[in-house]
């Protein structure tokens, strides 16, 4: 199975950019945490950040007929993003949209996503088990 995990403005920056929100682990940290699970679970994944709205959008549409599933944060985009939501639509791969953080519990802009539109599943909250939970839904139902 082949999983695009696609994270959205800042995550780079985990470990520095408001820990007590979004924990003390660094992306790189993220990253190796996710790669470990998807070879424990047998996927193969491309690991993916930007900060730029665009480039997410063309990492969701080089999937088609490439990815089984996309694992995606799209951070602030997740309220804004109509473009991200749509390519998600036109490629009509299965997708879990995960938060590091419970955006439930927080502003009340960030009740908003255009990704739940369109995702299977969202898991908020967990931090970055969240990302392992989502990988292991998409490896269950589709994999």
């Amino acid at each position: 199975m082949k999983l695009l995990i696609l994270n959205g403005p800042n995550l780079n920056m985990l470990g520095v950019r408001e820990p007590e929100i979004y924990g003390s682990d660094s992306y790189a940290e993220l990253c190796r945490r996710v790669t470990e699970h998807a070879e424990r679970r047998g996927a193969d994944i491309e690991i993916f950040q930007s900060n730029h709205e665009g480039e997410l959008v063309d990492q969701i549409q080089a999937a088609y007929g490439k990815a089984d599933g996309i694992v995606i944060n799209p951070a602030a985009y997740t309220h804004t993003s109509v473009a991200i939501l749509d390519a998600l639509k036109a490629v009509g791969i299965p997708t879990v949209e995960v938060h590091l953080s419970d955006v439930t519990k927080r502003e009340d802009f960030r009740q908003v996503s255009y990704v739940r539109l369109y995702a299977e599943k969202t898991v908020m909250g967990k931090g970055i088990e969240g990302y392992l939970e989502a990988m292991d839904y998409l490896v269950e139902k589709y994999g």
